[in-house]
């Protein structure tokens, strides 16, 4: 990320926190002159501004919906922002993809021809919950509202199912945090697929309530409490 040194001597505590997610270089008359980053051996061509890493607590450092826009905006990584904090998301693995193609492929031909639509991450869902914005990329997700789809192609509107496929760094946000986040964001119902497990677990949400919740497991069948006859076989998803 760019920025010149005057919006840097105007604002430089809210980029001393974004500096733990992307580089910040300073421009002077159009030169790169300084960087902010995170403590790592400086690069010899430009002045490095470093911290002590133990003067800063990351872990209770927020930053704004409009500082997490701007990081997003200007970085080609991906992240998502709950309540505050910034993630940044790992490249995902083999097995990981391949749950994604298998039961995005039956999603988008059941849906075929409807308004309703399956999607795939990279594709970030922004969802209000207590006045505050959080931005999320799950690993699928089907809307019915493509009326919300703005003409740069953002989407604005809350999605009516919600796929999330867990791995080790992502297992605690998606089952405490995530699972939160859509209970009380609008959506209807949220998979929760457990490679490891080789199970699904389904939250079939109602007035910000958890009206129904199934484990999938075994030769078992996937089936939607919200559209009658969308179904996914377990054996499918962990072929």
């Amino acid at each position: 990320m760019e920025i010149s040194s005057t919006e840097a001597q105007n604002n430089f505590g809210r980029y001393v926190k974004l500096a733990q997610f992307e580089d910040i270089i300073i421009t002077k008359n159009g030169k790169k002159t300084i960087v902010i980053k995170s403590y790592e051996a400086p690069d010899k061509n430009l002045l490095t501004l470093t911290e002590n890493a133990e003067k800063y607590d990351w872990k209770n450092e927020n930053i704004s919906y409009h500082d997490f826009l701007m990081l997003s905006d200007e970085s080609e990584k991906r992240y998502e922002y709950i309540n505050g904090e910034v993630y940044l998301l790992s490249s995902p693995s083999y097995n990981h993809q391949n749950i994604i193609m298998e039961m995005s492929h039956v999603l988008y031909n059941w849906f075929k021809g409807g308004k309703c639509k399956p999607l795939t991450a990279p594709f970030d869902v922004t969802l209000t919950v207590n006045n505050n914005k959080n931005v999320v990329q799950p690993d699928i997700i089907v809307i019915c509202d493509p009326e919300n789809i703005d003409e740069k192609g953002k989407y604005t509107g809350i999605p009516t199912i919600v796929v999330e496929i867990l791995s080790e760094s992502t297992k605690q946000r998606d089952m405490l945090k995530k699972l939160a986040l859509y209970l009380y964001g609008g959506i209807k119902e949220y998979w929760i697929v457990s490679p490891l497990r080789k199970e699904v677990y389904l939250y079939y949400f109602e007035e910000h309530d958890i009206k129904e919740y199934r484990v999938y497991k075994g030769l078992e069948v996937v089936q939607s409490l919200t559209f009658e006859g969308l179904e996914i076989p377990l054996k499918q998803i962990f072929s």
